[in-house]
């Protein structure tokens, strides 16, 4: 790997002929919508040929979506199926909290009569749609004494997404994490009155209590309600109509309000926080990115001063932290891009 960020993955089975010229589907399920895909694969790649989107809540299982899309594009001979998931996956089986109902690999087969089903942690595929993906990754901090190892992938949005690429001396492999449900620590006495304000709320106070749509409501409402910042009019409008995130950010941006800056303000000091605790605890000096809906609409934030002073500080490993090469991703398709390369090529 070198610093020009051209990423080699550890897919074993690139290379075997039984997996040029295959179809498969892919598919990212979150919870108001699920993305399928239709790829093919063309000299080690995977090409996007068709894709749908379908609301999730309107099926009872994952399965009766997938044979919906394959239904209404008239797809035969399908090779693969690829399935992203906001949760851990466990045995083949993923029961995530922000869907309604659980996606099981035999039932899908079972469902679909195809056999070769992958299942994968949405994050750990995003973390495989980084591939020959250079030109969508925008630099927030190069370093100058780049040293190829561990990456780190931060991804708030309607959760926070975490995962890791291992370095194996000659590869990178993907693999999850559930960071993102570990405990909120507050620093400041400003930031131990915003604990207590969550834990009122939530009982245990995890990280995506803080960095996701939802933290990002709630360090809102806690500017608003406890350190008694206005609420503009506009803003209340666009909170009923249930525009908050896009609202908030996009007010910052055009300075509209105190709170609005006040609140970004904050997040991107929380995003550089817990950045900087999975950078150490990965040893990431392969990098950090960012990716995600909210990462994407903060562009002109993560490019001050303020994300990266915040990011490089530490009792002691300031040293390393300040060579960490930082980026922005900004493909929106990574998640099921990523899966779509998992099920290609990590077995024959």
């Amino acid at each position: 790997m070198e610093s020009t960020n051209k990423f080699k993955l550890f897919l074993p089975a690139i290379t075997a002929q039984s997996n040029n010229n295959i179809s498969l589907v892919s598919a990212d399920i979150r919870r108001e919508k699920t993305y399928l895909a239709l790829y093919v694969t063309e000299n080690k790649k995977v090409i996007c040929k068709r894709e749908n989107t379908y609301n999730t809540r309107d099926f009872a299982s994952f399965p009766a979506i997938i044979n919906q899309f394959i239904a209404d594009n008239s797809l035969t001979n399908i090779s693969k199926i690829a399935v992203a998931v906001p949760g851990p996956v466990i045995g083949g089986v993923s029961e995530p909290a922000r869907l309604p109902w659980k996606v099981d690999t035999e039932e899908i087969r079972r469902e679909t009569h195809i056999s070769k089903v992958y299942l994968i942690n949405d994050l750990e595929a995003s973390a495989y749609g980084l591939e020959n993906n250079e030109g969508n990754f925008l630099p927030l901090h190069e370093s100058d004494h780049f040293t190829p190892g561990n990456i780190a992938l931060l991804a708030p949005g309607a959760g926070l997404g975490e995962a890791g690429l291992f370095w194996d001396g000659s590869t990178l492999r993907p693999f999850a994490t559930e960071g993102g449900h570990c405990e909120f620590s507050p620093r400041t006495s400003d930031e131990v009155e915003f604990y207590h304000f969550l834990q009122k709320i939530y009982g245990i106070v995890s990280w995506e209590s803080v960095l996701s749509n939802e933290g990002l409501f709630n360090i809102y409402r806690f500017l608003r309600d406890v350190k008694h910042q206005k609420q503009p009019e506009w803003l209340t409008q666009e909170i009923d109509s249930g525009n908050f995130t896009e609202a908030i950010i996009n007010g910052a941006i055009e300075e509209k309000d105190r709170i609005c800056n006040m609140t970004i303000d904050t997040f991107i000091i929380f995003l550089a926080r817990e950045a900087n605790s999975l950078v150490l605890k990965l040893k990431a000096t392969g990098g950090l990115y960012l990716t995600g809906e909210i990462p994407l609409m903060l562009q002109r934030f993560l490019n001050n001063d303020k994300f990266y002073k915040n990011f490089i500080i530490s009792d002691k490993m300031e040293v390393l932290l300040k060579d960490i090469p930082i980026y922005l991703v900004k493909d929106a398709n990574t998640i099921i891009n990523g899966a779509a390369v998992y099920a290609a090529f990590s077995e024959e």
